[in-house]
């Protein structure tokens, strides 16, 4: 028998490759699977301990066997298993070629006429390995001074614009799915029907007892006028709705009540108000507020 992959190589082999092919078709996300899906550990521990198993009950079978041959059923099956195999015999002889050395038979067809204290200095050819990789990088350099000198191929400077444009766009794609990440720097009008739904009822459960639900004011200011008391626009109506009015005698601070993304969207809501009439309009308040 030729030998072959130790015991103590071949299960970490075997057990890393089943590792990697469940991290390749369990969806985890970020995380790796077996963090993820605590059953992913035991199926692999499972795994693990079957496969020392086998290879336990495997070496115990040899052994059995190679115990009740004869001496010469032995020795036959030592030679068979010191035999060099043949993947091992073609590695070294690769090595060998890729040295580009002479044997030591001919050696004398190479020597220098180099004497020193009895060390003498052989002729060898550069190694084939490394001429290869010499002569790639030339063909390299000739392709990358044709791509970048010649045909005006992206520069780095070229890949980090295309790379900040890509990453820009990510952003306000991430910014469609995580509006609660939203602050009173980075707020924007919201438009959509669902959004000004949502800022509706938010507004409806909360506001209409100081601003009535046409939006015409009562113990809080009209809100369809162009007059503002702390500013208007998406962002200024965001910092009063989160921070609160003028201290003493405004409106309470609801960050502690409401999420960012509904403080955005009952803000845009409020600002639809703008040019209504209201039933019962307040008398205007604040000064005239124009969007610069």
């Amino acid at each position: 028998m030729r030998n072959t992959i130790p015991s103590w190589l071949r299960v970490p082999v075997v057990f890393f490759t089943l590792v990697l092919l469940v991290e390749y078709f369990v969806e985890s996300g970020d995380q790796p699977a077996f963090i993820e899906q605590p059953v992913v550990l035991l199926f692999l521990l499972l795994i693990l301990l079957v496969l020392i198993a086998i290879e336990a009950i495997s070496g115990s079978l040899k052994n059995i066997l190679y115990q009740s041959l004869d001496e010469a059923g032995k020795a036959r099956y030592d030679a068979k298993a010191n035999e060099e195999s043949k993947v091992v015999a073609w590695i070294k002889e690769t090595y060998k070629k890729s040295l580009g050395s002479k044997p030591i038979q001919e050696e004398h067809e190479i020597i220098l006429d180099h004497n020193y204290d009895g060390i003498k200095e052989l002729d060898n050819d550069l190694p084939p390995w490394w001429l290869y990789g010499f002569y790639a990088s030339i063909i390299f350099a000739a392709i990358y001074l044709v791509k970048y000198e010649i045909f005006d191929g992206d520069n780095q400077y070229d890949e980090l614009q295309t790379e900040l444009a890509e990453a820009k766009i990510a952003i306000e794609e991430y910014k469609k799915t995580a509006k609660n990440l939203v602050d009173v720097n980075t707020v924007e009008l919201l438009t959509e029907e669902s959004d000004l739904n949502a800022g509706k009822a938010i507004f409806e459960n909360n506001c209409v007892a100081c601003h009535m639900p046409d939006g015409g004011g009562g113990i809080g200011p009209n809100l369809t006028d162009e007059y503002w008391i702390l500013g208007g626009g998406i962002k200024n109506v965001f910092n009063t709705v989160s921070e609160g009015g003028r201290a003493g005698k405004g409106m309470v601070p609801w960050k502690n009540d409401l999420k960012p993304v509904e403080m955005a969207q009952v803000s845009s809501y409020v600002l639809q108000f703008q040019g209504t009439t209201p039933e019962k309009p307040k008398e205007a308040e604040g000064e005239i507020w124009k969007e610069e």
